[in-house]
This record gives structure tokens, C-alpha cells and sequence, in this order.
């Protein structure tokens, strides 16, 4: 049995495990991030109080906190359930059981609440949802897609995907999504297409593993970005990006 979720649920992560999932370096961070979808995860909170340039957009934004918070514990203990159920499915190493991950999630979850309205004021967090989304070219430096794209595979089709990828491109350098899992633990089918739909557009790609394994399995990243930032940057695409970056399995461009 797998996890089984007919539409993307609320559900919070922290921004250690940003930093992990998207094999952040702290040169990353000098930049503009975007973190699209981002729900009620702390990453904007945690990193506007570390003195980081931190964007949040979802739909969900439209929504009080007070409305998020039910929406979150609405899904809460049915998410917790199917958790208990396909345990095995998962590494269990910074969470503890099922019950830890819960409690880790509300606590990213308040943390979140407690920063959203004054974040939203300060345009922090911007209500909002792809394929289509109100920025400008090359707004952000780096766009974060955590836990939707490839893992909404069923709920997003492949043409969605594709204007997704293309509309984080556009307002972002570059791009970097996880996991490359679906629902189902498997690996999405869509992720060939769009590695070789944005390799043949001149963009570079790669297929990153990062320190970060919760979905058994799913310990890589997508990672999309131009040749001409690479090397303004003085990048080489033969090594990991950084000096903790994460190591390229596949590479394109």
C-alpha cells in the first residue's frame, strides 16, 4: 500500500529540511529564493530571521491563518494514519515514528502561523499558484519547488508540468525540485520528459542527490539552470554545486 491523497494537502516542513532537500549551500542564500508551494512550512519564517531574502507562494495564502491551521489539522491525523500504515515506505532516522513527524510538522506549522501575517504585510508570502505566477523575469535568483511537481504526478499531467517548470524558469535563474519520488514511491515519469524538453531549450540540467531521505528512495533533486549563469558564477558542471553542494548523478547541456 502506498500513500494515497487525491489533492496536495497543507503540510509544513522546517528549513533544515530545505537546506537538506535542495542541497542547500550557504551561498545560496546570498541570492532571492523563491519557494513555490511552500504551504505552511517555516523555510520563509526561519529564514527571514537568519537575514535571508526568502518569497513564499501558494494558494493557500488566500486563506487567515486561522483557516490554514484548520486546514492543517483537518488533514492532520489522516496523514499521520497512512503514514502509520506504510511505515516501511519510509526512513526513520530524523524522525523518530509517525507521532515525531507529527509533531515536527505542527511545530513548522506554528512556526509559519506565527510569522504569516506580518509576512504577508511584508509581501513575504504572496497568494499565488503555478503555472502562472505574478513576478517578473528573472526575479529570483532561485526558485524551490518542495513536494508537488513529480510527487502530484496522478493530480498534475505532464503539460502542467512542462508550463510549471517553464514558469519557474522564467521568473528564477534557476530551478531546483524535490523529490523526483510520486506517492506511489516511484519515479515520476514525467521527470525524463522535462529533462530533455529544457536540456533541447538550452538549459542545463542535472539529477542531484542531497542529504536529505524521508520517501524511501528519495534522496535526489532536480536541478535546471542556464549554461551563462553557470559560468558568470564560475560553476563547473563537472562537480557538485558548491563547496557542501550536492553530487550530479545525470547531467545534460
Amino acid at each position: 500500500m502506498t500513500i494515497q491523497l487525491n489533492t496536495v494537502v497543507p503540510w509544513g516542513r522546517s528549513f533544515d529540511e530545505y537546506r537538506r532537500m535542495f542541497g542547500l549551500a550557504e551561498e545560496n542564500f546570498a541570492g532571492r529564493i523563491l519557494g513555490c508551494g511552500d504551504g505552511p512550512a517555516s523555510f520563509n519564517a526561519e529564514a527571514t530571521a537568519r537575514g535571508y531574502t526568502v518569497t513564499s507562494c501558494d494558494p493557500i495564502y488566500a486563506c487567515s491563518a486561522t483557516e490554514i491551521e484548520q486546514r492543517v489539522v483537518d488533514c492532520y491525523d489522516v496523514m499521520i494514519a497512512q503514514v502509520r500504515r506504510n511505515a516501511e515506505e519510509f526512513v526513520w532516522d530524523r524522525f523518530h515514528d509517525p507521532d515525531h513527524l507529527g509533531q515536527c510538522r505542527l511545530a513548522a506549522m506554528r512556526r509559519f502561523l506565527s510569522d504569516f501575517d506580518k509576512g504577508k504585510a511584508e509581501g513575504r508570502y504572496v497568494t499565488a499558484s503555478l503555472p502562472s505566477l505574478p513576478f517578473g523575469d528573472g526575479q529570483f535568483d532561485l526558485a524551490l519547488c518542495s513536494h508537488l511537481l513529480f510527487l502530484y504526478t496522478e493530480q498534475l499531467s505532464l503539460e502542467f508540468h512542462r508550463a510549471a517548470v517553464g514558469e519557474l524558469l522564467r521568473v528564477a535563474k534557476e530551478v531546483r525540485i524535490f523529490p523526483l519520488l510520486t506517492l506511489e514511491q516511484k519515479r515520476s515519469p514525467h521527470v525524463e520528459p522535462i529533462r530533455t524538453l529544457f536540456t533541447a531549450n538550452g538549459w542545463r540540467t542535472g539529477i542531484c542527490v542531497v542529504p536529505y531521505e524521508f520517501q524511501r528512495g528519495g534522496n535526489q533533486m532536480l536541478r535546471i539552470w542556464s549554461g551563462e549563469r553557470s559560468l558568470a558564477n564560475g560553476e563547473r558542471w563537472d562537480r557538485p554545486y558548491g563547496p557542501s553542494g550536492p553530487e550530479i548523478l545525470v547531467q545534460d547541456g
